[in-house]
């Protein structure tokens, strides 16, 4: 047994509050320029170096590598937090997140060591998983090949959200020579690759989800990695921050709908008192965004506690420990998706019931509240994942743990 196979510290949590003291007067900065950046539609570069100058990247590495040891649930409150100040800024780091906690997953040794060195000093990794074009659901167009000591990568990716901001991509492709699925850890700043910010969704703008296409750029050896090593958590870890980023929004909706009723001068004649602040229905819907936010943060963060003992049981050497984890992992993250996803659009849109018509304006844009919780919600369809609850809940069914997007059979006429 090696050295690297005994000393295996895991991130087990820390003192939250200590952790996020770090990173609190950035997310103010953030959030001091979030409405600019929407309504310029502004890529949130800057605010993102500042995160990875402060090792905002390395949170869920261990202390003992210089990280900040949290836990998952820790990681996801963070990003409630980083979600209030900016949606966007968390969505762009998806892709880093769960690329780190693949190597957290991973084996002890050099590699993973070297790993966890780059997320410290600053490192941030993109993601390219879907393919583009006319593609039958399955197939991988993006190819990896080998070239002497390095390999190769050809192909265009769309989705590829925080790749534009990242020193490394994700890359999900096949093996040339065996066909195997793999990942490709590509360094972003070289000649073969092209990065386009033609994400244009109506929600979510500043994400940088737009497309990379890859033209014999350089992988080396080391960083083709086996897709089936692939951390089996992993489908509902991206769903974590999907439900934080969610949470964060309803923060942030809920924020700007008590200070503007409190600012609020007009009232209807119509209405209950002489101030806005005072009218007991308008405080009934403050009342009800408050509650609806409280309940979709608690569903986020109480879902991902399973993901963390999934983490844990990774290393544990008991396999039905580990697959009964990942099971809860995937059933209680579908859970809080379907619930916090209705929470959170109910209270951006009901928001507006406590204001008024010159509140719609697009120099406060407050709409940008219900355009992003409704991009967000748009992932990993809803309908689906509410019936993968059911069909467990029933039928004792598995859930999946990787799925696909591409085109269906064609049907003979």
């Amino acid at each position: 047994m090696t050295e690297h196979q005994v000393i295996n510290p895991l991130s087990i949590g820390t003192d939250y509050e200590a952790l996020a003291a770090r990173f609190r007067p950035i997310f103010q900065r953030i959030a001091a320029g979030a409405v600019e950046r929407e309504q310029s539609r502004s890529l949130p570069y800057e605010p993102i170096q500042w995160l990875k100058e402060a090792g905002f990247g390395a949170a869920r590495v261990p202390v003992e590598y210089g990280g900040g040891g949290a836990s998952l649930p820790q990681l996801f409150e963070l990003l409630i937090e980083l979600a209030e100040a900016d949606s966007n800024v968390p969505q762009a780091l998806r892709g880093h997140f769960a690329f780190a906690e693949d190597r957290l997953n991973s084996p002890p040794g050099p590699g993973r060591d070297l790993w966890f060195k780059r997320f410290v000093e600053g490192d941030i990794a993109g993601n390219a998983w879907t393919e583009i074009g006319s593609v039958a659901i399955g197939d991988v167009i993006t190819k990896v090949s080998p070239d002497g000591d390095r390999w190769r990568l050809n192909g265009e990716k769309f989705y590829s959200t925080g790749s534009i901001f990242s020193d490394w991509i994700d890359v999900y492709a096949q093996r040339s020579d065996t066909g195997g699925d793999v990942i490709a850890a590509v360094r972003t700043r070289q000649p073969g690759i092209v990065q386009s910010d033609d994400w244009d969704g109506f929600g979510q703008r500043t994400t940088g989800s737009g497309s990379s296409r890859f033209i014999e750029a350089e992988v080396d050896a080391e960083n083709i990695i086996d897709f089936a090593t692939r951390f089996k958590y992993q489908t509902a870890f991206y769903q974590l921050v999907l439900l934080a980023t969610l949470a964060g929004i309803g923060r942030a909706a809920l924020r700007d709908v008590a200070h503007q009723v409190r600012e609020r001068k007009r009232i209807y004649s119509h209405g209950n008192a002489q101030r806005v602040s005072e009218d007991s229905q308008v405080q009934q819907v403050v009342g009800e965004v408050a509650a609806w936010v409280y309940a979709a943060e608690a569903s986020a963060l109480k879902a991902a506690q399973p993901a963390q003992r999934a983490y844990l049981a990774r290393f544990s050497g008991d396999e039905a420990l580990e697959r009964a984890a990942n099971v809860a992992a995937e059933i209680e993250s579908a859970k809080a998706q379907v619930v916090v996803s209705e929470l959170i659009q109910r209270a951006t849109t009901a928001l507006f019931n406590a204001l008024g018509a010159s509140d719609v304006r697009e120099g406060k844009s407050l709409d940008r509240h219900w355009r992003n919780a409704r991009t967000v919600s748009s992932h990993n369809p809803v309908i689906y994942k509410a019936r993968i609850v059911g069909d467990w809940a029933i039928n004792g069914t598995e859930p999946p743990f990787v799925w696909q997007i591409g085109n269906g059979p064609q049907h003979k006429i």
